[in-house]
């Protein structure tokens, strides 16, 4: 029979999750800013991307890549309270699992390529150019990187629990 979770396990899970969900929908909240025509930050991404602000394809993009980061942040809360048992357990693990993950690897290797082009060991493109490198490598890489890690704990502390949040 398991255990009843204890109050620090408790905590954990939930300050991993309740950052997770805060993480993925302060990062939604600025796509559907800028889906909807807002402009303060996109310096910060390149200029090949902020041309592309009219485009109404590139408008389609954000609006998906928006509803995707809000659906992150329902699968935080899924992680640390399970709802009815209508998605299998290893199913949300998996995207648990895999969100976080794919993060990590994402922001790591961005965090990378940007360093390699600050340092000029690697070409700049043009469209990116070095004011928006320096964002990335200051502040989008690490963001990325944040969420993997905040997914990646949630999902390691929900992988120890049984449906009923015990150990």
């Amino acid at each position: 029979m398991a255990e009843r979770i204890s109050p620090l396990a408790e905590r954990r899970v939930a300050l991993s999750g309740g950052a997770a969900f805060i993480w993925s929908i302060a990062f939604a909240a600025l796509n559907f800013y800028w889906a909807l025509g807002g402009t303060a930050g996109s310096a910060t991404i390149g200029q090949a991307i902020t041309d592309l602000a009219n485009d109404p394809a590139f408008t389609i993009i954000l609006w998906v890549t928006a509803v995707m980061k809000a659906l992150l942040g329902l699968l935080a809360l899924v992680l640390i309270r399970p709802p009815v048992r209508r998605i299998p357990r290893r199913v949300v693990l998996t995207f648990g699992w895999a969100a976080g993950i794919g993060m990590v690897l994402y922001g790591g290797a961005s965090f990378i390529q940007h360093a390699l082009m600050l340092t000029g060991a690697v070409h700049l493109p043009d469209g990116l150019g070095v004011t928006a490198a320096r964002w990335h490598l200051a502040l989008w890489d690490p963001w990325w990187l944040l969420g993997g890690i905040l997914f990646v704990a949630v999902t390691w502390f929900a992988a120890r629990m049984d449906g009923q949040g015990n150990f």
